[in-house]
């Protein structure tokens, strides 16, 4: 009887094993002592989640991802922002979207610091003058210049406006 019990104990041990999902790699937003790691919005191990193709539908994909919730910090215009990715993710290359938008080139660097001013300002079209956003949101886009192959986000909040 006992070795029956031990037996079904390590099975459905193995069984509740595999259905868990392998977690995401993380990426880490930092402002001052506070910091956000979260796992990816949209994640594919070892494929493609996404193209970086100019159709609806992947653009579509790309904006939903992007609009995903994740972590959450406040930040002044005065702070730095660091943002850190695990090595595969560099290795990969990524690059930092800012409410949707690419903010700079691909790097294969595993760490990032800007300045919260250009991430929680917008310019305003008609007179050229830098506005506070209320609240920016961050995205850490895994790519290698054809794919995408996850999407990291974090809002942050402008404690000046």
């Amino acid at each position: 009887m006992r070795t029956a019990t031990a037996v079904g104990a390590v099975s459905l041990g193995l069984l509740a094993l595999s259905a868990c999902d392998k977690p995401t790699p993380v990426s880490t937003v930092t402002v001052g002592s506070d910091s956000a790691s979260v796992e990816a919005a949209c994640y594919d191990d070892g494929g493609t989640v996404l193209t970086l193709s100019k159709s609806k539908e992947s653009q579509q994909e790309l904006r939903d991802c992007l609009e995903k919730d994740g972590g959450k910090l406040t930040a002044s215009t005065t702070d730095k922002v660091r943002v850190g990715v695990e090595p595969g993710t560099a290795d990969s290359g990524w690059l930092l979207f800012v409410d949707g938008a690419p903010l700079e080139a691909p790097t294969k660097k595993s760490y990032r610091s800007f300045d919260a001013k250009e991430l929680l300002e917008r310019t305003d079209p008609t007179s050229g003058q830098s506005l506070p956003k209320k609240e920016a949101t961050i995205s850490v886009v895994q790519a290698d210049g054809t794919k995408i192959e996850g999407v990291w986000n974090v809002t942050l909040k402008n404690d000046d406006a």
